[in-house]
């Protein structure tokens, strides 16, 4: 808890700052996040819990958004040369302590102009991170002046590769985005620790990190820790992340929310990647590659103990599609496809992207996994969205909090005890809207002929006529395909629905599939 002396000192910044007008008012109301900030500053004792109390007087007072104030000279590098932006090796925190980790603080610049504070805790203490030029080598880019504070980003955590190596590990950076990746895989999809209003009529809220304390790690614990202040026009909150590289990168994530006003769209557990074309999306222009794309599909096993797998598309329109649910076991967007034929990409290896993987710790109630679609033609965009929607909105005045275990990995720690789709394929079959789908399942199962010889398929379509429905079942690749054909009359859009199964059980995940016009 905040002590007397820490409450009456923030009593009184905040009760100058309703003193004045307009702009002065505003200047305090900064002061007032200052004041908030230096109870966990330089050279004070650390308890997690104080960030809690911090987060809880600041959604008492307004609002107050970052300061506009990196100078053009860096707010508009293109990428090419802000990447080239790097900290002295020398100067990242912890470098040759032996204790598993590396932290290097990001520059501010390009697309990345939010300051974040960034402090250090070593045996309880807290040290802040203070920003010098000459820790950075600035590569192309001409340095700020020798007094020039152009402060942190966000960082990087490097993580012991052995024989005196590293490799990057997780990147924190850009409103509370977040990003990891298993040993020997490039970075793609990010989380987000949270999401307002996403797609939403009324405009997105994007929260953002004010500042960040990590644990100097133990040598050979293999985790890090990492709590962190985040604010946003309607709400505060905390976040703490204890990380663990490895084979499999796994990042726990606790955060409390504490909303200045009601929020009736939050999302839990955001994650975002690409999808550009694939083959049930083929591209409208000719690309020399055979498809692109960072993340094949939405997994989710439901609180009833259904699989599902829904493929995701770059749709004409934006497309929103909800799951409704209660306490998910987990849920996930996977790259499926670990082949580099099925990409022919020598640039951006999508086959060696993160599957991200989701775990509810505790029971999350009613509500629902929501997947949002949306139109690209870069693949630099990341167009697919998907996080829990608690079906219960956020209260003014209210606490709320919740927490999750993610998985960065080749494949999820826990798969169906069946068959799971391994292709998706759409094409047009020449007669007027009619369109043909092939759907493969792949088990291990699926070797036994015989099992195969026993699989039936059921395919619904709302709205919509299916038609010329056959299996085929291939035991030397341990594949049962399915085809058929969808009608959908004058609709713009139809839900599919696909069950393979024997003797009244399923064989494999249910397949759900929008199809739009």
């Amino acid at each position: 808890m905040l002590d007397r002396r820490e409450m009456i000192g923030l009593g009184a910044v905040a009760s100058a700052a309703s003193l004045f007008g307009t702009s002065a008012a505003e200047a305090q109301n900064q002061n007032v996040i200052d004041a908030a900030l230096e109870i966990l500053g330089d050279g004070k004792s650390f308890d997690a819990a104080r960030i809690g109390e911090v987060a809880k007087f600041l959604a008492t007072r307004p609002f107050v958004p970052l300061p506009n104030d990196l100078p053009d000279a860096f707010a508009k590098l293109p990428f090419d040369q802000y990447a080239g932006i790097r900290i002295k090796p020398e100067s990242a925190i912890w470098h040759r302590e032996g204790r598993g980790f590396t932290v290097e603080p990001l520059h501010r610049g390009f697309v990345y102009g939010n300051r974040v504070q960034i402090f250090a805790v070593e045996d309880g203490i807290i040290r802040r991170i203070g920003y010098s030029r000459n820790a950075f080598d600035f590569g192309k880019v001409p340095p700020p002046a020798e007094d020039q504070d152009l402060g942190f980003s966000g960082f990087r955590v490097l993580a012991d590769g052995g024989n005196g190596s590293s490799w990057e590990a997780a990147i924190f950076q850009g409103a509370t985005f977040f990003r990891a990746r298993a040993r020997n895989q490039e970075f793609g999809v990010f989380a987000r620790t949270l999401i307002l209003k996403p797609a939403d009529t009324r405009g997105e809220e994007v929260p953002f990190f004010r500042a960040f304390w990590i644990d100097r790690p133990t040598a050979g614990s293999g985790a890090m820790v990492i709590n962190a202040l985040l604010d946003s026009e309607n709400l505060t909150g905390t976040a703490r992340f204890t990380l663990r590289p490895g084979e499999m990168t796994i990042t726990d994530l606790e955060v409390s929310l504490y909303p200045r006003a009601a929020v009736d769209h939050v999302g839990y557990g955001a994650m975002t990647g690409a999808f550009l074309f694939g083959p049930n999306d083929q591209a409208a222009t000719p690309d020399v590659r055979v498809a692109v794309y960072e993340v094949k599909g939405l997994q989710i096993h439901n609180g009833r103990g259904e699989w599902i797998w829904r493929p995701v598309s770059n749709p004409s329109n934006l497309e929103i599609s909800a799951f409704v649910d209660t306490n998910p076991v987990g849920f996930g967007l996977l790259q499926r496809d670990r082949d580099y034929g099925a990409f022919q990409d020598d640039r951006q290896r999508f086959d060696r992207r993160p599957s991200l993987w989701l775990e509810p710790l505790g029971e999350w109630g009613a509500g629902q996994v929501q997947l949002i679609e949306i139109p690209t033609d870069s693949e630099l965009n990341d167009n697919i969205i998907a996080y829990w929607r608690p079906k219960e909105p956020l209260a003014a005045g209210s606490e709320a909090s919740f927490a999750c275990r993610l998985y960065w990995c080749w494949s999820p720690p826990e798969r169906p005890a069946m068959a799971v789709v391994t292709g998706t394929r759409v094409g047009q079959t020449g007669s007027g809207r009619v369109t043909r789908f092939a759907v493969d399942f792949r088990a291990d199962a699926f070797s036994d002929a015989n099992l195969l010889r026993e699989a039936k398929a059921t395919v619904t379509a709302t709205p919509g006529k299916i038609s010329k429905l056959q299996l085929w079942p291939y035991p030397e690749r341990k594949t049962l395909r399915a085809t058929f054909e969808l009608d959908p009359g004058g609709d713009p859009a139809s839900e599919l629905r696909l069950v393979i199964e024997s003797a009244g059980k399923p064989l494999g995940e249910t397949w759900l599939y929008r199809w739009t016009a």
